[in-house]
């Protein structure tokens, strides 16, 4: 009887085994599966003119006084008032992210979950920039996340009438603020539009000039395909304004194989070929380009894990390093909540891991551009 038992227990072992492998051979077959909406693309009709007029097509304005999630600050965090604010333009990452079948593949304006969700993003995102800034975070038509799965045309379509949603808030953005220092910050998908933007809307343009600082985090930038038809250079050092930062967070050992092969496929801005190229990998820690930074230099990571607390900052926890490779290497896996993605991808976090630096970085640049 323990002979067969201990034989039953065997074979389970196997065929746990045998399912992880499975697991992982399968892994993104089965998420386009799940994620990858079934419906055919239907296009949307563009928002009313008007639409970023009215309060409730942001998610956080300066004009939104009770519950706006882009004032949140963690316990004791008090800053030195700055000469003068900049207005911050920050487009959430993805937040419409569903495995059922009837799924859209755009989200729909006041999707519960997904409006949610995108306010929990702004809370723990948008706000490391709110004691340099008045932040403007619009609701838009977000691209499904399903439509990073596919390769089929559904996947493109579906981000062009979210990034024509984020066009006509940005226009909106700076009809209301018609002078003054700018931040422009986004992450994932919001970077992706934020790129676009800067692109097509600001580089060559007056409003150029009024940039302090871009925060295209969690998406990757090509240095040589994408950076000279973006009007503005990588951050080479921290306190530089008038520069882009970006980085892509993996803990060790990391397998970036995934956004590296994604990355070589596209064609850069520029029209040439992202592969063979760099990616751009700005230090959070020391607001550098590349480089390395000790955890005793991280002035605070937001801790959210507790959900029946409010989050905290810990200071002296994650290192960061610009690896050859492109992305940000930051050590061993840290605990951080259950959405560390494949490949020790710490996607979700790039702004928790380093908030109170990014916090500090937006101020150093901001000063640096008053000045100037």
């Amino acid at each position: 009887m323990a002979r067969k038992f201990l034989y039953v227990f065997a074979g389970l072992i196997v065929l746990v085994i045998v399912g992880k492998l499975a697991y992982g051979i399968l892994q993104p077959q089965l998420m386009r599966i799940a994620m990858v909406p079934h419906e055919a693309f239907s296009d949307l009709q563009p928002l009313p003119a008007d639409a970023y007029d009215k309060q409730a097509m942001w998610i956080a304005r300066p004009d939104i006084l009770k519950d706006n999630p882009a004032l949140w600050t963690p316990q004791g965090v008090k800053d030195a008032p700055v000469p003068e604010k900049a207005a911050v333009f920050f487009i959430h990452p993805t937040s419409y992210i569903t495995t059922f079948s009837n799924a859209h593949w755009n989200a729909p304006i006041g999707e519960k979950e997904a409006d949610a969700t995108a306010r929990r993003f702004v809370t723990g995102q948008a706000s490391a920039f709110n004691a340099a800034g008045n932040i403007w975070a619009p609701r838009y038509r977000q691209a499904n996340f399903g439509a990073f799965l596919t390769d089929g045309p559904e996947g493109d379509k579906a981000l062009a009438v979210a990034y024509r949603d984020v066009a006509q808030a940005f226009a909106a953005f700076l009809k209301a603020n018609p002078t003054g220092p700018l931040i422009l910050a986004g992450h994932s998908q919001g970077s992706r539009h934020l790129l676009q933007l800067l692109r097509e809307q600001v580089a060559g343009k007056p409003v150029e000039k009024r940039i302090a600082a871009v925060y295209a985090v969690g998406w990757p930038i090509s240095v040589e395909a994408d950076l000279p038809a973006l009007g503005l250079p990588a951050c080479a050092r921290a306190a530089q304004a008038h520069c882009i930062v970006s980085w892509q967070s993996y803990a060790e050992p990391a397998d970036p194989s995934a956004v590296i092969e994604t990355f070589g496929k596209k064609t850069g801005y520029t029209g040439k070929p992202r592969k063979g190229t760099h990616m751009l990998c700005t230090n959070p820690i020391t607001g550098a380009f590349n480089g390395a930074a000790p955890a005793s230099a991280n002035r605070g990571t937001l801790d959210s894990r507790d959900a029946g607390k409010p989050p905290r900052l810990l200071s002296g926890i994650v290192p960061a390093r610009c690896d050859t490779s492109g992305v940000l290497m930051i050590g061993e896996p840290v605990d951080m909540g259950p959405f560390t993605l494949p490949g020790n991808n710490y996607h979700v976090y790039d702004y928790s891991l380093f908030w109170a630096n990014v916090r500090n970085d937006a101020r150093q640049r901001l000063a640096a551009f008053l000045k100037s």
